[in-house]
């Protein structure tokens, strides 16, 4: 999304785990961790991590507006960024991988692990929508931004979504305007198909 908002020429490279027909290998070539998203650049540059990937596009490319350009709002949307990828993204990492944080455990022992991370996932939400309540439309602007596309992504992993349209109502309606907006519905009609 943020690519396209910039108007830069991409080639898309489908390397998931849980895809069979994917590119792992080549990833971790360029990002030993295997993480989506990785961005290599013309010149071979690598960037990992969504948050970095995402400022660095907002404070190269400011005409497309991913980052406000008034210091005190453009302060606390990248405030925003990390609390999403530090936070959020975290506890979806032992949720989606508990083996990596309870090796050996039993079944139920990271069932249960799963189910911690679950509840604390859900109260991390909670804060980030007291933490960062929408003054306009979007975080920021008139029109998404980095912030919002990326909490739109990663509200919808483990389960979140359903969790915030019961407790979050105004959270929850903010992600569905974010991801029905023209230029970013296509991209999650892409990722998550009806």
């Amino acid at each position: 999304m943020a690519l396209l908002r910039c108007q830069l020429p991409f080639q898309l490279v489908r390397a998931s785990t849980w895809e069979s027909e994917s590119a792992q290998g080549a990833l971790r070539d360029v990002n030993p961790l295997g993480q989506i998203p990785t961005l290599v650049s013309d010149d071979g540059a690598v960037l990992t991590e969504s948050a970095a990937i995402l400022i660095h596009l907002g404070l190269r490319f400011p005409q497309a507006c991913l980052l406000p350009l008034d210091p005190g709002p453009q302060a606390q949307v990248l405030r925003g960024l990390v609390f999403v990828v530090a936070n959020c993204y975290a506890a979806i990492g032992v949720i989606d991988y508990p083996e990596r944080w309870y090796p050996g455990a039993t079944p139920a022992a990271l069932e249960a692990l799963r189910q911690g991370a679950r509840s604390r996932l859900h109260q991390l939400w909670g804060l980030f929508a007291q933490q960062f309540p929408v003054q306009g439309l979007y975080w920021g602007d008139k029109e998404p931004g980095a912030l919002d596309m990326l909490a739109a992504v990663v509200s919808r992993w483990s389960g979140a979504r359903a969790h915030l349209a019961q407790h979050r109502p105004e959270l929850s309606s903010v992600f569905q305007r974010i991801e029905t907006h023209p230029t970013l519905a296509p991209v999650f009609a892409h990722h998550w198909p009806k």
